[in-house]
């Protein structure tokens, strides 16, 4: 692809990648550095959280010290469109995982003290009771149910994007990769899928393909833009969001779906809450809408889980 082809299709996701703002605690606009980008050009700004009212049977499964603190801490991962990123301004913070964040805890009746934190840091934060929940596109695991519990609320998963002079056509199995270089983000499960079928390549006589990992998603995919990787894999609405927004990069497919979920520290007290207030965002219509205004509605749930099995 032309230089000049290349540097244009690139603008919108990556014009102002890392243009990140200096850590902080506790402040929303103040990111640790890898954990989010700031994107320019047109991203929705419909507001479908601030008429979502309190629903007082989700509110009463709360336990009472919550319901009387009125607030929860929220670690929030950013990283790209639609599912939580900057706006131009590098402080606002925008996504379908900041909306419905926001609309469940006004069903509750709740305020969050948001911070944002590195993908890889918030599992094992909610275990040392750090942050109350978190958010970051989190897939429902085996591996993660035994120390995390789940309230699902959309349904994404693992998929590919290439550049489009590249020959791949589909991914459908692992094998079709080897001897490329895979980019993707570090501590997420596409790490996870990608090292535990490394072998497979060597078992089939083949060279393996090589695993590169990025805790910020706009280096994810300078990598790709550079030639640095020869395919991505990362989340099915990110990559479908990405590639309808620049020039030069096809969505190749689907691998695998899974379930996502608000995390919590094993056996929390409020994942019954938090499972009655995504089903009220759904019977008042709240939740439609906010998959309507990233582009997800793909992603729909028909009622939301506590923890439920992987998806295989």
């Amino acid at each position: 692809m032309p230089r000049t082809r290349q540097t244009a299709a690139f603008a919108l996701i990556t014009v102002a990648a890392l243009s990140l703002t200096a850590c902080g605690s506790g402040d929303p606009a103040a990111a640790p550095a890898g954990a989010g980008t700031a994107v320019r050009g047109k991203t929705p700004t419909t507001d479908v959280v601030s008429s979502v009212k309190r629903d007082d049977a989700a509110a009463k499964l709360l336990p009472e010290k919550v319901r009387t603190a009125g607030t929860l801490s929220l670690a929030s991962s950013v990283g790209a469109p639609p599912g939580a990123f900057y706006q131009e301004d590098g402080k606002t913070l925008a996504g379908a995982d900041i909306d419905f964040a926001d609309a469940v805890a006004r069903k509750l009746g709740l305020e969050l003290k948001r911070e944002v934190a590195s993908f890889e840091a918030i599992l094992p934060a909610l275990g040392s009771g750090k942050y109350d929940l978190g958010t970051g596109n989190f897939g429902v695991t085996e591996e993660r149910r035994r120390t995390i519990d789940f309230v699902t609320y959309i349904n994404d998963g693992q998929g590919f994007a290439v550049r489009e002079d590249s020959d791949l056509k589909k991914v459908t199995d692992l094998t079709q990769l080897c001897g490329l270089t895979v980019g993707t983000g570090a501590g997420t499960t596409f790490e996870a899928t990608l090292e535990e079928n490394r072998h497979r390549c060597a078992d089939a006589g083949e060279k393996p393909y090589e695993v590169k990992t990025y805790a910020d998603q706009a280096a994810v995919w300078i990598s790709l833009r550079q030639g640095r990787s020869d395919v991505l894999m990362s989340t099915i609405n990110g990559l479908r969001y990405a590639v309808a927004q620049q020039e030069g990069l096809r969505f190749l497919n689907e691998y695998k779906r899974l379930d996502v979920g608000f995390a919590f520290k094993k056996g929390t007290p409020l994942a019954p809450a938090f499972r009655a207030a995504v089903d009220a965002l759904k019977s008042d219509g709240t939740y439609d809408r906010i998959l309507k205004k990233w582009g997800t509605s793909e992603s729909a749930i028909r009622s939301s889980q506590i923890s439920p099995p992987e998806i295989r």
